[in-house]
């Protein structure tokens, strides 16, 4: 090899380039989500600005850049599914004159033959057991929170099963698209108030609790803020609630601020945490797809 390599965490809201030089990190853009209108040209525009600064060898992406209606459709491996299995899948194409890997997503079948997917987590997951050996070897339970957070089994290195709650998703839609908010007037509470308030309902039935949001702005004057942060510790705490009784320790991966809220509601359920960061972990996995270490 004599040029760069490429790799990208291409997500549902965001995308993650980096340029990638003797092993070090070089250069860092980002864009919209994979489901834009013209995938193939937001990621041709970007690699355009590296090309031109020197040769580039290859691309391996990760996340919903191998969805359907995305850059192309990468397919699922299907759990259990050990690293091997899901090495062996990647889907192929050209962006800007550029071999372009996609690596393939995972897919399971929960009791009931409940469908579920995962794209993108699974690069974070393979990547956590090539920083932290110990992650390879026995259970573990790991947690990966996001727009669509992942609980995900891991035995031995092998991904048994996972849950999906797209709990990032219903806090941007009730924050943003329901009358839960109520109007942009003063009120009084602190983000970290609300959550901690959330928190302590997140054992009641959640249509009925999130109403709390609305009348608190209403009859108790607090403030916007709160009642988001109220919102995000109710949902938080309800997922928190429905899964972490499946371990006494949890591994989080992910970006700090939301891995610090789950952390907290996670603690408040007795839970042992462990954190891994989640852009070292999807740098490391995409690494494994060529045979590097990123």
């Amino acid at each position: 090899m004599s040029g760069a390599r490429v790799l990208g965490d291409w997500g549902t809201t965001n995308l993650r380039l980096y340029r990638v030089e003797g092993g070090v990190v070089t250069a860092r853009q980002d864009g919209p989500g994979a489901l834009c209108a013209v995938p193939a040209q937001v990621l041709a525009e970007r690699l355009a600005v590296w090309q031109a600064q020197g040769p580039i060898d290859d691309v391996v992406l990760c996340g919903m850049a191998g969805a359907r209606g995305a850059l192309v459709d990468a397919g699922y491996v299907a759990c259990p599914a050990d690293r091997d299995a899901w090495l062996a899948r990647p889907s192929r194409t050209r962006v800007g004159g550029l071999d372009v890997t996609v690596l393939a997503g995972v897919c399971a079948h929960a009791e009931g033959g409940v469908p579920d997917v995962m794209r993108g987590e699974e690069a974070q997951i393979f990547g956590a057991m090539a920083l932290e050996g110990d992650l390879a070897v026995g259970r573990h339970l790991i947690v990966l929170p996001g727009t669509h957070c992942k609980w995900v089994e891991v035995n031995d290195g092998v991904l048994q099963g996972f849950r999906t709650y797209p709990t990032g998703e219903l806090f941007a839609l009730l924050t943003s698209q329901s009358t839960l908010l109520g109007p942009d007037t003063p009120g009084e509470g602190v983000f970290e108030e609300g959550f901690a308030r959330g928190l302590s309902r997140s054992g009641e039935a959640l249509s009925g609790a999130l109403f709390e949001a609305r009348a608190a702005r209403l009859l108790d004057a607090r403030s916007r803020e709160w009642s988001r942060g109220y919102i995000s510790g109710l949902l938080i705490g309800t997922e928190v609630a429905a899964e972490a009784g499946l371990s006494a320790s949890v591994v989080l991966i992910g970006d700090k601020g939301i891995v610090d809220l789950y952390e907290t509601a996670l603690t408040r359920a007795t839970a042992m945490v462990r954190r891994i960061d989640g852009e070292a972990a999807a740098l490391a996995g995409l690494a494994l797809a060529t045979g590097a270490n990123a």
